[in-house]
């Protein structure tokens, strides 16, 4: 005889309280909400691009300033006018110097490692530009910027500008740069300004007693004129603009990209480096004679 497995009696409607809807067809609430989150989506990124693309807006106004700020960037000298420092009064017993090193020289080999510490100063970091120095008579310290406007023949001294107090001096045949003192001191350190002796745009400097400033071993001293083509190459210096206002860097004739600058209160011949120690060191203003 076949078991039977009894089925649980079903149950009606009003037993659990629940009934079919029989008026609207089939999946009409999945439809209805398919469209009600495609909307919300739709909704959401219309709202994320508004805000990215005031985002932008919000940033430029926060600080209109911030673009009107442009570097110039480097290229031709600033000459701007000396900063504070410039005039300031310098420390005692020590000068702003920086180790160089630089080759021998047609008279023998120089020993050019003088180092020390000195005052710093902020002038623009381009190299110095060549340029023909005009005639006509330049006092002190004014003028504009990087102008190379000296004298053809005319009595001068020459005063540093990060030493504003110290001014070159014949010392022992070598010219220094020294603090003036009595009437003898002051005639060491006043020279005639004249057209170079090998280049007649450039300048040669002249003492009282008939010697001139020329460079040997890198070192600028006082002698007397030989006739020779190489005391007169040696013995003429050009002009070149510097960073500070009316003051000049000095370039020798026969080394180029070597100019005169103090290192220990010595004057001596250097190589250009970019640095602002180096044109504080090599920039002098054309002043009136102390004697």
């Amino acid at each position: 005889m076949p078991e039977i497995t009894p089925q649980p009696p079903p149950h009606p409607s009003w037993e659990n309280g629940w009934a079919p809807d029989t008026s609207r067809a089939p999946g009409t609430r999945r439809l209805w909400l398919a469209g009600t989150l495609a909307i919300a989506t739709v909704v959401a990124c219309v709202t994320a691009i508004a805000v990215s693309h005031k985002a932008p807006d919000k940033t430029s106004s926060a600080d209109p300033t911030a673009s009107a700020h442009t570097d110039s960037g480097p290229g031709l000298l600033s000459f701007a006018s000396p900063s504070a420092s410039d005039t300031a009064a310098p420390p005692k017993g020590t000068s702003g110097m920086s180790a160089t090193s630089p080759t021998a020289s047609a008279s023998g080999t120089a020993t050019d490692t003088a180092s020390g510490a000195g005052p710093k100063s902020s002038p623009s970091s381009a190299k110095p530009s060549k340029s023909t120095p005009s005639k006509g008579s330049s006092g002190g310290s004014g003028g504009s910027g990087g102008s190379t406007q000296q004298p053809s023949t005319a009595q001068k001294s020459v005063r540093s500008v990060n030493y504003p107090d110290r001014y070159w001096h014949v010392s022992d045949g070598f010219v220094k740069l020294d603090a003036p003192r009595g009437s003898e001191s002051r005639e060491d350190s006043t020279f005639t300004v004249v057209k170079g002796l090998a280049n007649s745009s450039c300048y040669s400097f002249r003492t009282s007693d008939g010697k001139y400033l020329r460079h040997r071993n890198f070192l600028l001293r006082a002698d007397a004129n030989d006739g020779s083509s190489l005391f007169k190459q040696d013995a003429t210096f050009c002009a070149r603009a510097s960073s500070y206002s009316g003051a000049v860097m000095l370039e020798s004739v026969n080394y180029p990209g070597r100019y005169l600058r103090h290192q220990n209160f010595q004057l001596k011949l250097v190589a250009y480096q970019n640095s602002d120690l180096y044109r504080a060191d090599s920039a002098f203003r054309f002043v009136d004679p102390l004697a």
